[in-house]
């Protein structure tokens, strides 16, 4: 079952690769920084 945020709801945390290779999180920044999260589904794939 998905479960979606609400408008105002935190995100919850997570990671993934950055290009330099690390591991960052969504914490890593949480409450620093503003956050922008663009998925570009099948971007750099052939076809």
């Amino acid at each position: 079952m998905q479960e979606f945020l609400k408008v105002g709801e935190m995100a919850p945390d997570f990671s993934l690769p950055a290009t330099t290779k690390e591991q960052i999180s969504l914490s890593d920044y949480r409450g620093k920084k503003n956050i922008v999260v663009a998925f570009y589904g099948m971007d750099f794939t052939p076809g």
